[in-house]
């Protein structure tokens, strides 16, 4: 994950938790800092994907803010094994 990603959004902020050899963790948290998750790559569906801590409630504006970065971070990911960078 070599490119700047947008991490903060109206609802929460994304924080990079590790760097796997071919992807990275994020935790997702709110602007109270309370964690909501983690976003990571999951294998059997070959994507990243959100992994909700229990006993979460996600509005419209949270799941539109996390799809965002998981978006950003598949175009990344496909930049990458291309090598392209557009």
């Amino acid at each position: 994950m070599s490119q700047i990603l947008e991490n903060d959004y109206k609802y929460v902020t994304m924080i990079k938790t590790e760097d796997k050899p071919k992807t990275s963790v994020f935790d997702v948290y709110t602007k109270r800092k309370d964690i909501l998750g983690e976003i990571k790559w999951f294998a059997q569906w070959r994507q990243y994907c959100f992994f909700p801590e229990d006993d979460c409630v996600f509005s419209k504006g949270c799941m539109s803010d996390i799809n965002n970065f998981i978006e950003q971070l598949m175009d990344l990911r496909k930049q990458e094994l291309t090598g392209s960078n557009t």
